[in-house]
């Protein structure tokens, strides 16, 4: 891990106790992506307040899903692909679309599947959506206010993406069943 490691609320750097208890109040544990995020306190409290945000969106379970799983597997996150395909099952999404999330595939469901070609599209080009692109995703159903709120669910992920690229956060036992590697 670079020297970094999975601080407790004990080990935190000043501030970052708090943020940890917070995790552990809303998540019934301490995801080792927060105890290393927390080296930076405020990048730990950005992710959980961004978190927060995009859960209090328009969009559905599914659609979150689709965003954090489409965002995680094209940055290729072992850890994250892992921890939201436990949110996904958690929260109910359909198994056929957790599965071709973790295999990248096209989804089956027509409007989710507009959803991830939107996600990629603005990963990839780094926003730059075209007119078309805009304009497909809406008619599929999506509003103006979702093409923010995707924005959202990609920083949410980027953030925790990159920090686990850079450090190789341990996967936590809670995720262990969901495991997933680069094909």
């Amino acid at each position: 891990m670079n020297g970094f490691r999975v601080h407790t609320p004990e080990s935190a750097p000043k501030g970052g106790d708090k943020v940890l208890e917070t995790a552990r109040k809303k998540y019934g544990m301490i995801p080792n992506l927060l105890g290393v995020m927390v080296e930076a306190p405020v990048a730990a409290e950005a992710y959980l307040v961004l978190g927060d945000l995009f859960g209090r969106s328009s969009l559905t379970p599914a659609e979150r899903a689709v965003v954090w799983l489409a965002v995680s597997h094209r940055h290729e996150c072992d850890y994250c692909m892992a921890a939201h395909t436990g949110v996904a099952t958690a929260e109910k999404v359909s198994e056929t679309t957790i599965q071709e999330l973790r295999r990248g595939e096209r989804l089956s469901d027509s409007r989710l599947e507009a959803l991830r070609q939107f996600t990629l599209q603005l990963v990839e080009e780094r926003g730059n959506a075209s007119e078309r692109d805009i304009q497909d995703f809406l008619d599929a159903g999506y509003t103006r206010q979702n093409v923010f709120e995707v924005v959202i669910g990609i920083a949410h992920k980027t953030i925790s993406n990159y920090s686990n690229h850079m450090v190789h956060t341990p996967l936590d036992a809670a995720f262990e069943s969901f495991r997933w590697e680069r094909a």
